[in-house]
């Protein structure tokens, strides 16, 4: 089976755990600051705070900035859950605006429709590695005196306009293991206000900057020196990790972009798309985009669909009352079919996924 995703864990990052581990400092330690110092290098920020998930990223960003009970937040429906639940556990409300069919990011004029009084946010998610569109969301934030906190889980050094995403509002990263970099699992929240910076590091840490000093409600989202010191070797290999990336994406387009009914991935004008997925759509086919799911893994092709139910259409908000139509959301979710193009992934490889695809689309 070709893996839709594999982690390219090698000796430098076992030996840099493993030094870790000989000095019998293993909690958030000087690993931590160092790996916190050279991502905001790498975003282009001031300040970046090292937190135990993406999830938590997102959490504690929002929380920084005041958000909560009586607030929405308006955001994708087309995501992981996590982007919604994030807005969820601070008591606000997430409200969610349609998206763009070309990129599978939300549609800046379905935000501006959803606009009300009690809006504080917008959280654009960089869907795939692939930006949303930053200048139009901005504006928006602008106008209305919205925050901006990106959910740049999937999108480790993808660029709008030749700036990096993470630098346009609050950022927020995962390094779970299927990332395209990871620490195993953690996250890291960006920022060029040391105010919020120093509010995060408060409230990963049971509302603490000195110790046995609580000044607030915080929580346990901390990263450990081991995390840190993977992620070091991992931010060093990322650019050639991202190139090989994009490599394999040309690649596999160039084999498909003629099979009827497939339609691959584009990359906007002024875009950098990092591909932590590449995400086809099955249109007008005889044959249902499931049963091509089904038929591809068959044939050894790791495919998958990231994803199959829009956030609003999940049990947990139907329960919550969540009862709204989002077109282009429900359609691509009825569409997308994602194929293995990571770092390990071979030519030959990538012409045995073209090939199925062939040979289950024309039957």
């Amino acid at each position: 089976m070709i893996r839709i995703s594999k982690p390219i864990i090698e000796e430098d990052e076992i030996n840099a755990a493993v030094e870790v581990l000989k000095t019998g400092y293993l909690a958030q330690g000087k690993k931590v600051e160092e790996f916190e110092e050279r991502f905001a290098e790498f975003i282009g920020v001031e300040h970046a705070v090292a937190v135990s998930s993406g999830t938590a990223a997102l959490h504690i960003a929002l929380l920084a900035h005041g958000i909560g009970e009586g607030d929405e937040v308006i955001t994708t429906p087309f995501s992981f859950i996590a982007t919604a639940n994030s807005i969820l556990l601070t008591g606000a409300k997430p409200v969610f605006a349609d998206i763009n069919e070309n990129d599978f990011n939300i549609n800046p004029d379905a935000v501006l429709n959803k606009i009300t009084h009690r809006t504080k946010a917008i959280m654009p998610v960089h869907l795939y590695g692939h930006p949303a569109d930053m200048k139009a969301l901005v504006e928006i934030a602008e106008d209305h005196n919205l925050l901006i906190v990106e959910d740049a889980c999937q999108a480790h050094g993808a660029e709008f306009g030749g700036k990096k995403v993470g630098s346009f509002g609050v950022g927020c990263f995962s390094f779970y293991a299927t990332k395209n970099m990871t620490t195993g699992e953690g996250g890291m929240i960006t920022t060029n206000d040391k105010i919020i910076a120093e509010y995060a590091r408060m409230l990963r840490s049971h509302g603490s900057r000195q110790r046995y000093f609580h000044e607030l409600l915080g929580f346990n989202m901390r990263m450990t020196d081991v995390s840190a010191a993977i992620g070091i070797v991992q931010l060093a290999k990322l650019p050639a990790m991202t190139r090989r990336r994009q490599e394999n994406a040309e690649y596999l387009t160039n084999c498909i972009k003629n099979v009827e009914g497939v339609v691959p991935p584009s990359v906007k004008r002024g875009c950098t798309h990092v591909f932590h997925q590449y995400t086809i759509r099955v249109v007008n086919t005889e044959i249902s985009r499931d049963a091509v799911v089904k038929e591809l893994r068959e044939k050894g092709i790791g495919a998958e669909i990231y994803y199959p139910i829009p956030i609003h259409k999940q049990p947990l908000y139907q329960d919550l009352g969540y009862d709204e139509t989002l077109p282009v959301a429900e359609r691509l979710a009825k569409e997308v079919i994602s194929l293995p193009i990571h770092p390990a992934v071979s030519k030959e490889e990538l012409k045995q996924c073209a090939t199925a695809l062939r040979e289950v689309i024309y039957g």
